[in-house]
């Protein structure tokens, strides 16, 4: 009864499908119907897969295990195979030249018009050990677990809808393509460039990160991300006998921080909010050094621009006399804001939901997330379009994350029926 519940919107809508597909090339739309219901089950236990492997950002051992999962996936459906190793550029503020999670990147050449990129990626924020604590398990209608939604959901969904195109022997695409990277979470500091790189040669790249909560959507935009690290130099003395020979760098930082934290602008989507301060180690020295981080959102890259400008001279105004502040402002994401093509992709994607009896909504307006869909949108051949993923609730939390497993079915319509009508050149 559960599979029926979850595949109804599917069975009822078959009658639908026959019209748009009249003109189509490949597969009958019951052809992809009945291999949809057929992945469901198997879909869930590559996700208890996925998700039993730890994967976070900095763990390279778990991030090694879960490409070779990945990887063994795509071989299996046809795909040419890489794993792509990743390193932090040496001026990245925290990592400063660390190895990050490899990239698998697998292709497909088929006999299409057009070439499609899916990208999703399997980091989590968790730290670990915790996957232990919090096992797969499904609960009604919600599969939960450490990373599900974010984004081990998306990796999945990707590994089947290259499948079920290769169960339909579909291979009216110029090139299909699938980049999963390991440090998404921590700002693709290793693959942002690569991501760019396909973005400008793939004519439709379609994301996989999460597609709501109560409402299905995609995405058309998502915020700029940067990271501030202010640096003080003050000096030290000490706090008893002397402390006015000092040049306190913790009050410094805490001056700096108050007189900037109002440098956003809700209106415009800007955000800055400083979350790490560090200073001093001994009680009785004045601190000598402080160092302080803030993470910035923005909608527009431009906006970006002029916040760091307002910091820079911010800065010159100092409380204590005779301290030093170095500022750096590393941009970890851009703002991802599409084109012509991408709303011809977002509209379309709405009408292969309509066959379905089903709405998909389209946001057009960041709310402060970032993702890779900014790197592919940068420079793109054609279109991008965001949050093919599945339904879900609680990304970084702890203890509550989860995904609706009626949301599979469609979502893996979706992208699948996505992939052939862009291949094909379809979408207009």
């Amino acid at each position: 009864m559960k599979d029926l519940r979850i595949l109804r919107p599917l069975l009822l809508a078959a009658a639908l499908l026959a019209a748009p597909f009249a003109e189509a090339q490949g597969p009958a739309p019951a052809s992809v119907q009945a291999k949809v219901a057929t992945h469901v089950q198997p879909l869930l236990g590559t996700l208890k897969d996925l998700v039993s492997i730890e994967s976070g950002s900095r763990d390279l051992e778990g991030l090694a295990q879960l490409s070779q999962l990945v990887a063994g996936h795509l071989k299996s459906s046809g795909m040419t195979v890489q794993m792509l190793p990743a390193r932090a550029p040496d001026f990245h503020p925290q990592l400063k030249g660390a190895p990050v999670g490899s990239m698998v990147y697998a292709t497909r050449t088929g006999t299409g018009q057009r070439k499609v990129l899916l990208l999703a990626h399997m980091d989590t924020v968790y730290p670990k050990g915790m996957g232990a604590k919090q096992p797969f398990r499904i609960e009604g209608n919600r599969a939960w677990g450490l990373g599900i939604s974010d984004d081990k959901g998306g990796v999945a969904l990707v590994l089947h809808t290259v499948k079920l195109l290769e169960e339909l022997g579909f291979t009216d695409y110029a090139q299909l393509g699938v980049l999963i990277n390991g440090d998404e979470e921590i700002g693709s500091p290793g693959s942002g460039n690569f991501i760019t790189q396909l973005g400008s040669e793939y004519d439709a790249v379609f994301s996989f990160e999460g597609a709501g909560f109560q409402e299905d959507y995609v995405r058309l935009a998502t915020s700029s991300i940067a990271i501030v690290e202010m640096k003080i130099t003050g000096k030290a003395s000490h706090a008893g006998s002397s402390p006015e020979r000092g040049r306190n760098a913790l009050y410094e930082m805490a001056h700096q921080m108050l007189k900037t934290r109002d440098f956003g602008d809700a209106a415009k989507g800007l955000k800055i909010n400083w979350t790490v301060g560090n200073s001093g180690e001994t009680r009785n020295v004045i601190p000598a050094s402080a160092v302080a981080i803030a993470d910035v959102r923005a909608l527009a890259n431009e906006d970006m621009d002029r916040l760091e400008a307002r910091l820079r001279e911010s800065i010159k105004d100092k409380l204590i006399p005779d301290t030093s502040i170095d500022l750096s402002f590393y941009r970890s994401r851009p703002a991802f804001t599409s084109n012509a093509v991408s709303l011809a992709l977002a509209r379309h994607a709405q009408g292969v939901y309509q066959e379905i009896g089903m709405k998909l909504d389209v946001r057009d307006r960041a709310t402060g997330g970032g993702t890779d869909a900014a790197f592919a949108g940068l420079r793109p051949k054609g279109g991008v379009l965001e949050s093919f993923g599945l339904r879900g609730f609680g990304a970084h939390s702890n203890d509550d994350e989860y995904i609706f497993i009626d949301s599979i079915a469609p979502r893996l319509y979706l992208s699948t029926r996505m992939v052939m009508d862009a291949g094909r050149g379809a979408v207009r």
